[in-house]
């Protein structure tokens, strides 16, 4: 046998045992004996004088005669790997279950004493012992309380609770990051309806997941939930488990669970998630509206639960080393200037704390990192020390060959922000070089592969592909035979895919992937001053080339100009003022009707030699006579000089060989209106 194979089979269990599933579940105390408290979760370090209610840690350990597991979930901000493997190697001495086969991971609340240093905030020692020694007992408790139970699971879209909270912002509205220079092109919380900012960088995940663990008398035993939402947030200084605890309440007691049953919520992939809908005006919230929403949410899919008695169970773990960001020797001495200076060495602002962070991360340049991936029968979960991008947690998801699977993030560790790669250029808070976002530029993309390739030997068979779905617009293009199709709906990497042949794109820096198109449920691309270059494609003198746009910038109190396609001297774009829209061009040939600012729009060029008609919206907006310069690569989003890009998305592009007539060219706009949003 393979002993790849044979080590996976082992892991995954063999077979069930006889007597089928067996569960048990606890919960313990964790709340600060003592107040007030530091809290962590903010630059800087505040006081928690108050308890809003208890700090909980909750376990649910699994056997299914061949192999034993336990779930953990701590409300704790996030926890070390060092304190969590000293509770996983004394709960194992007492338990019988191998570390490796422990999965301890942080709700992620912003109100709770720090069990480790981040930013501002330096850990409380006495409490982290505290915490350890609870959770060991809490380990043994669990695993002394097994009974034979059955399990099953169900997941519920929710995306009115859960909003991209990272934007990108206008290129003449870039701001200095902590160290003084101009980086930041995306960050964190924008505002409501921030005119500075254009769009959100990323996709949500709206998916929550209920995983019932009941008696076989169909008594609840525990449930582990699962959504990627950051945090909600509670006034003043208080210590508070946030909507992880008070949702766990409202859901327990909805389903009708006894006192001694455990519901527990984990956190999902919400690095660049939060409640918060900056696209639209703010909308009160709290911790009992927020968690009374999804807790009626989660009892009605609760519900709907089948339930087997025997399932297989199986975990693996994976060690990965990845570098850190250092700081080099010029920013290493500004730090050391800054930081001798500092009064006890406490910080007290962004400059200070960044420039300790730097020493931190100079001392500790590298970092190993503990992956897991989990068996549920046919349901799988990831385990990643990091604080993952919704994107991530797709990607993990549609490519998994198990039929559902979830990511819980801050587990076994906390090693910081993982944005994908193409969001670095961007700058912004989750890239900012700091023990909470310290790691390499591609560590997302080395983590995925990592988890992708468990779940594979987890599984016994490969990953799943993630396809663009199907719809009338690229219908209609695909009969038309172009030369070259370009859908935009990667979520991940650099090549913009040809859909028609082989003329494949390239995405130059400053693009976001994955985000809403003109149509649920495909995928557009923001260009954010990057573009997208077709090596080896010129357009020719006889042409149509087609493109669906959202043009992201309004002509507020300065010029616009943003290029959509340029070949050498031949280009279109939109042209505004501060006293005029924006209008398309394309030479001298120039548009009638105004492109109104965060809207979808189809555009056409036909060029039958030196003859051109624009058409927008199916209709022909203008014709003239443009000598024919297209002596150059296809560049799709700037000019031939890189200047004056296109900013917003790009849902669908297409090159003909051929003038279209008017009548196809209304027949793709036709079924592109048939496939809009709502």
């Amino acid at each position: 046998m393979n002993k790849m194979l044979a080590l996976a089979l082992l892991a995954s269990g063999a077979a069930c045992g006889a007597d089928g599933l067996r569960a048990g579940a606890q919960e313990i105390d964790i709340s600060p004996r003592r107040l007030p408290v530091i809290l962590s979760g903010g630059f800087l370090a505040r006081s928690g004088e108050r308890l809003e209610s208890p700090l909980m840690a909750r376990a649910l350990v699994l056997d299914d005669g061949s192999l034993r597991l336990a779930i953990v979930i701590v409300d704790t901000l996030m926890a070390p790997r060092e304190l969590l493997d000293e509770v996983k190697r004394r709960a194992s001495q007492a338990t019988g279950i191998p570390p490796e086969r422990m999965l301890i991971a942080a709700t992620h609340t912003h109100s709770a004493p720090p069990l480790m240093g981040a930013l501002g905030t330096d850990p409380d020692p006495d409490y982290a012992a505290m915490v350890s020694e609870r959770l060991v007992e809490l380990l043994e408790s669990a695993a002394a309380d097994l009974a034979p139970a059955r399990i099953g699971w169900t997941a519920v879209d929710a995306p009115e609770y859960t909003h991209c909270r990272q934007w990108i912002l206008r290129p003449d509205k870039i701001r200095n990051d902590p160290f003084g220079e101009p980086t930041v092109r995306a960050n964190m919380h924008p505002g409501y309806e921030n005119p500075d900012f254009i769009g959100p960088t990323g996709p949500v995940d709206p998916e929550l997941f209920l995983v019932s663990v009941q008696r076989r008398s169909g008594e609840p035993l525990a449930v582990l939930a699962n959504y990627s939402m950051h945090y909600v947030g509670v006034p003043g200084p208080l210590v508070s488990p946030d909507y992880f605890g008070r949702f766990s309440a409202k859901l327990k007691h909805r389903i009708g669970a006894p006192p001694a049953a455990v519901v527990m919520m984990s956190q999902g992939t919400s690095g660049d998630l939060h409640w918060m809908d900056y696209g639209r005006p703010k909308r009160e919230m709290d911790l009992e509206i927020y968690s009374e929403a999804l807790a009626t949410l989660a009892a009605e899919a609760y519900q709907k639960i089948r339930y087997r008695k025997a399932v297989r169970l199986g975990i693996l773990e994976d060690r990965l080393t990845l570098r850190r960001r250092v700081p080099d020797a010029r920013r290493l001495a500004w730090a050391r200037e800054i930081v001798s200076a500092i009064p006890g060495g406490k910080p007290r602002n962004q400059p200070e704390v960044y420039a300790r962070e730097q020493i931190y991360l100079h001392e500790e340049p590298v970092r190993e990192l503990k992956l897991q991936v989990l068996r549920l029968g046919e349901l799988a979960i990831a385990a990643i020390p990091n604080e993952v991008f919704a994107i991530t947690g797709l990607k993990i998801k549609g490519q998994s060959p198990f039929a559902k699977t979830f990511t819980i993030e801050l587990a076994n560790g906390a090693e910081g922000y993982i944005p994908p790669p193409e969001l670095y250029p961007l700058g912004g808070y989750t890239t900012w070089p700091a023990r909470t976002a310290a790691l390499e530029v591609d560590a997302e993309t080395k983590i995925t592969e990592t988890v992708l390739g468990m779940l594979e030997r987890l599984a016994g068979k490969g990953r799943r592909a993630i396809e663009e779905p199907r719809h009338a617009y690229a219908e209609a293009v695909r009969r038309s035979r172009p030369a070259a199709h370009w859908c935009f709906g990667e979520i991940e990497g650099k090549r913009a895919r040809d859909h028609s042949g082989a003329h494949h794109g390239i995405y130059e820096a400053g693009y976001a992937l994955y985000l809403d198109g003109v149509r649920a449920p495909a995928r557009a691309v923001h260009l954010a001053g990057g573009r997208i270059l077709i090596p080896g494609l010129r357009p020719g003198q006889r042409y149509t080339l087609e493109l669906v746009f959202w043009n992201g910038l309004d002509n507020e109190a300065r010029p616009v100009t943003g290029y959509l396609w340029s070949a050498g001297q031949e280009a279109l774009g939109i042209q505004g003022t501060a006293a005029e829209p924006g209008r398309l061009f394309f030479g001298s040939v120039r548009g009638r009707r105004a492109i109104v600012p965060k809207s979808w729009n189809h555009v056409a060029v036909v060029r039958d030699g030196a003859q051109v008609i624009l058409y927008l919206n199916g209709e022909e907006e203008a014709r003239g006579e443009a000598p024919v310069s297209g002596d150059a690569d296809l560049m799709l989003g700037a000019a031939p000089t890189g200047n004056a890009a296109f900013e917003g998305k790009l849902d669908e592009a297409a090159l003909f060989r051929r003038p279209l007539s008017a009548r196809e060219v209304r027949s793709h706009w036709k079924a592109l209106s048939l496939s809009r949003l709502p």
